[in-house]
């Protein structure tokens, strides 16, 4: 049992920790792998990068299938791979984007140089693999047309390094980005302006708890930012511990924010999972060593959106006995009511301290760089990486 001492007593998260053995991937690298990304073709590939410009391709039993070296000075940070195209697999390293096809990885196919003004940290590729994003250590983000092989929109407001960038589900011109200077922003293309910014420590600040004597405080520094597949819900794993929540409406306003404690130390990684029972389930990992799953489906905010989903779903016919005028009527008293009832909720704060428990966790026993959720032979499962040169696969099969 691990006990999350950073809260007051009356308000401490307890974990229950499962200890399971991961199945461990060998062979693959030399160096601490620093992140892992899936492809969802027929025949699934997975892709790891790490240290010392190490790149491997695996089966999905866990054996290596090819290694490429792409840099002798730099790190792989982040590796993507095209949802139009899956055998493609973008993979940053420096300030360069090599693209590789995954189906004869002897070299890249090119190299995209000087896409970040400074080490990249993150890649994003929208759902019509168009516009890759990258987010580097300048804090720009800097977006590539894929077919020009050029960069068109360089996105300036962090203030810090920008650790992390997504493209949102159905909105290929809408992005969200999230950095050391503790902002999660809003951004949507053309414009190179934020539709939004929104600093964690205002949540923080608001729903502070009194510190204890000698409790060390750890700013929300966002390390990861991940949208739901309903592409209006955000998760954004923080240097606080907690998992940070965001709903925004159908036109891009943020409409509510709330916080969990997800781990004792920071946390690193934060992942939507599209491919359980519904889209609202979440992975986490942090500095503590620990991974854990969270079902966020009953949170007040993720609920508001599902309401919002089901109204919108509702047929439009109405009783016989009523007439089309009266059925006109009600129907635009509901939409007014819907509408103020989103605008009411537009500064609202879930409280949710003491109240988000995980359904499933598990010390993993390192540092976690990456989690990555991931269909292995058919089985849900989660892929680990941490300051090993193996990562792990963890069977997500009970639940």
């Amino acid at each position: 049992m691990i006990t999350c001492n950073v809260l007051p007593p009356t308000l401490m998260l307890t974990l229950f920790v499962k200890f399971r053995m991961p199945h461990l991937w060998t062979g693959g690298h030399a160096t601490p792998v620093l992140c892992a990304g899936v492809s969802s073709e027929s025949e699934h590939v997975v892709a790891t990068g790490a240290e010392a410009g190490e790149l491997t391709l695996w089966s999905h039993d866990g054996s290596p299938v090819s290694k490429l070296h792409l840099s002798a000075d730099d790190d792989v940070t982040c590796v993507a791979f095209s949802p139009s195209t899956p055998c493609v697999l973008y993979a940053s390293h420096g300030r360069t984007v090599s693209v590789l096809d995954t189906r004869n990885l002897k070299t890249a196919v090119t190299e995209l140089t000087d896409v970040g003004e400074e080490e990249i940290n993150w890649l994003s590729v929208n759902e019509s693999g168009a516009l890759l994003a990258a987010a580097d250590d300048s804090g720009a983000v800097r977006v590539v047309d894929l077919q020009l092989e050029k960069v068109i929109r360089t996105l300036r407001k962090h203030d810090n390094i920008c650790s992390s960038v997504t493209f949102r589900p159905h909105r290929p011109q809408s992005l969200v980005s999230a950095g050391l200077d503790m902002q999660v922003l809003l951004w949507s293309l053309p414009k190179v302006r934020p539709l939004w910014t929104y600093s964690l420590q205002d949540t923080q600040e608001e729903d502070a708890h009194p510190q204890r004597a000698g409790q060390m405080f750890n700013p929300p520094l966002a390390h990861c930012v991940d949208v739901a597949s309903c592409g209006n819900v955000f998760a954004c794993a923080a240097e606080d511990g907690y998992i940070h929540l965001l709903r925004v409406s159908e036109d891009s306003r943020l409409r509510e924010r709330g916080m969990f404690k997800a781990h004792c130390q920071g946390a690193s990684q934060a992942h939507f999972i599209s491919f359980l029972s519904h889209p609202y389930w979440l992975a986490t990992g942090g500095n503590d060593g620990l991974v854990a799953l969270w079902d966020l489906s009953e949170e007040a905010l993720v609920a508001n959106e599902r309401k919002r989903k089901s109204r919108k779903k509702k047929p439009k016919a109405r009783a016989k006995a009523v007439s089309e005028v009266q059925g006109s009527d009600k129907n635009q008293k509901q939409q007014m009511s819907g509408e103020e009832a989103e605008a009411g909720s537009a500064s609202s704060s879930s409280e949710t301290h003491g109240k988000t428990v995980p359904k499933l966790s598990f010390n993993h026993g390192e540092k976690v760089n990456w989690v990555c959720p991931a269909v292995l032979k058919g089985k849900p499962s989660l892929l680990v990486t941490d300051q090993t040169s193996s990562p792990s696969a963890y069977s997500l099969d009970e639940l």
